[in-house]
């Protein structure tokens, strides 16, 4: 942390007609930089993260099954205005318990991932997701429709991860992208209209968000990358 200096000068006594030197300062010194910083992540926080992942998607579907509340309605109905908000909750919901289950442990897989690299990023990537994959069911849905479920945003965190590594330069990450991309080569398959049930809609603009979050946001950057830009510091 930089230190703030003041002028200052010796007391000191002078005899008749002496005259006073000039005022003098230390000159400042050379302090070590303090280490660029990134957005706080590690195994703990991604485990963190998918976590609670799980724990809110399974509390959600619990409130579903219980009755009290027709939470469907928050799900996405193409063009209709009155309910284009619910892009901030169409993804929390799911249709039944296979639905659930199938979008529990792949979407903890990548939300574990995406949350290792910080919270920071893994919020950013999956705002972006989220409405982008909702904004596409919303916009290439069909009339009387009803979009739900975390698959959007789960096609954002995959599609985040596997071109990452292009945008920041990072091979470690360009690496892992290429095992997810042969790995889950079959989510293809989500983004083309094959089955009525599936929202190939929302898959497509989730993956298409995770994109976007690969190339506009900087908090997921190599701290050697941070380092290099002009007086930045990335805080928690």
């Amino acid at each position: 942390m930089p230190h703030g200096y003041s002028n200052y000068s010796h007391p000191t006594s002078y005899g008749s007609g002496a005259q006073p030197g000039p005022a003098w300062s230390p000159a400042p010194r050379q302090t070590a930089q303090p280490p660029q910083r990134r957005s706080r992540g590690g195994f703990g926080t991604g485990l963190r993260i998918a976590l609670g992942y799980v724990l809110v998607i399974w509390a959600v579907f619990v409130v579903q099954q219980m009755g009290i509340l027709n939470l469907s309605w928050f799900g996405i109905h193409p063009r209709d205005t009155s309910t284009l908000w619910h892009v901030a909750t169409w993804s929390f919901l799911h249709a039944n318990l296979d639905h659930l289950i199938g979008n529990t442990v792949t979407g903890a897989l990548f939300a574990f991932l995406v949350g290792v690299t910080g919270r920071r990023t893994f919020w950013e990537v999956t705002v972006i997701a989220a409405i982008t994959g909702g904004l596409a069911a919303w916009f290439l849905g069909y009339p009387g429709t009803n979009h739900i479920g975390a698959s959007g945003v789960i096609y954002g965190w995959l599609s985040y991860l596997i071109v990452r590594g292009v945008f920041n330069r990072s091979l470690r990450q360009i690496i892992l992208g290429v095992v997810l991309a042969f790995s889950y080569s079959g989510f293809v398959w989500g983004v083309i209209p094959t089955e009525a049930a599936v929202s190939w809609q929302a898959h497509l603009g989730g993956a298409l968000g995770g994109v976007l979050a690969g190339a506009v946001i900087s908090s997921d950057d190599p701290v050697k990358k941070i380092a290099a830009r002009p007086n930045s510091s990335l805080g928690y």
